[in-house]
């Protein structure tokens, strides 16, 4: 018997009747617009409901992900995709703000000014997928997790925005050890002031995959973020041995003062995957698709090797566990690509921003 489950992710998503009118996001976009009538930004952007984040270019539409419209949704992408983008009120605010960065930058035309291009670079420089940031440059803001201003220019300005953009954020003092990353927000600040009195030069809407013309249903959304185990990222630390170094063999106590039980290694792996898919992403910059697949062999490797670990050492396995992956995650990212055992290189894809430009 079908369960409400199987019923979800068999409805087309254009049935599904979502709306931001009398919704969940309706207080928060609210709130949204009060802060851009503070500040006196403009244009205000026409919002909708879509497949992810993104500003059509030269538009001034913004796509919100349709997941984040209802809580079942939202528990539903999380079990699929195990990344949530802007599911708690804080997290929504900060990807609005991203994101109307992108509506200025397209409704004023500024990446056609000297003076932005000389701050943030040429907007037709390569838009790549993949991007190997550097954690904590001093060059660019922190805002969205992955180190996402240094992915493009139209990013940098984006976030930049954002930074400014945040109430009670006082931007001055925090950057106040980060000269460029500082003199970007200044040049925020001035041209923000600029642009307060001037009309828009473009006030183009254009709802780019409007949730109500999707007509997939929402187990065949999700089919394209399956992973392939054999397609993933290619990572060939010395596992064992890591492994190893964190858990003990089934009867093999290495621990003898510890008379807990023992306890199965792998799921205490798996029961790590979301937030560390999260959490990695967020300070390294490698992305959860890169992530999930490395966590979910670290499970079934210590499966194989019959790992365990005391009940009453979980604080220390946890923290192992976390240690380990981010470690690994971090040679991917600065190595450029991770290799497989024969120095294949596999690229690891954007999830956010695929419709800015």
């Amino acid at each position: 018997m079908p369960t409400d489950r199987d019923r979800l992710l068999a409805t087309p998503i254009c049935d599904l009747n979502l709306t931001l009118a009398g919704g969940r996001l309706e207080p928060l976009l609210a709130k949204f617009r009060r802060e851009l009538a503070h500040l006196g930004v403009r244009p205000e952007p026409a919002c909708y409901l879509s497949t992810e984040w993104g500003v059509p270019f030269e538009t001034i539409s913004l796509a919100i992900p349709f997941y984040l419209a209802r809580e079942d949704l939202i528990a539903l992408h999380a079990e699929q995709v195990g990344f949530l983008e802007g599911s708690g009120r804080g997290d929504f605010l900060r990807y609005l703000r991203h994101e109307m960065g992108h509506v200025v930058n397209y409704a004023y035309r500024l990446y056609d000014r000297a003076d932005w291009t000389d701050t943030f670079g040429p907007m037709d420089a390569d838009y790549v997928e993949v991007y190997h940031p550097e954690p904590f440059s001093a060059k660019h803001v922190c805002h969205l997790p992955g180190w996402y201003a240094q992915k493009h220019p139209d990013e940098d300005w984006a976030e930049t925005f954002a930074v400014w953009m945040t109430p009670a954020y006082d931007w001055r003092a925090a950057y106040a050890d980060w000269s460029a990353a500082r003199a970007k927000l200044e040049f925020c600040d001035r041209l923000m002031a600029e642009l307060r009195e001037r009309a828009p030069d473009v006030t183009a809407v254009e709802a780019d995959e409007d949730v109500s013309d999707i007509d997939m249903t929402l187990a065949d959304f999700y089919a394209d973020y399956g992973e392939d185990p054999d397609d993933g990222p290619a990572f060939a630390p010395p596992f064992d041995a890591s492994l190893r170094g964190i858990f003990e063999d089934l009867g093999d106590r290495e621990d003898a003062s510890s008379i807990a039980p023992r306890l199965p290694a792998g799921d205490l792996i798996r029961r790590l995957e979301r937030d560390l898919a999260t959490d990695v992403f967020r300070w390294t910059g490698c992305f959860p698709e890169a992530v999930r697949p490395l966590v979910r062999r670290l499970a079934e490797r210590a499966d194989r090797l019959l790992q365990v670990y005391p009940a009453d050492r979980e604080t220390a396995a946890i923290a192992a566990v976390v240690s380990l992956v981010t470690a690994l995650a971090m040679d991917h990212v600065v190595r450029g690509a991770s290799r497989s055992s024969h120095g294949a290189a596999a690229p690891v894809t954007d999830q956010m921003g695929r419709r800015d430009r």
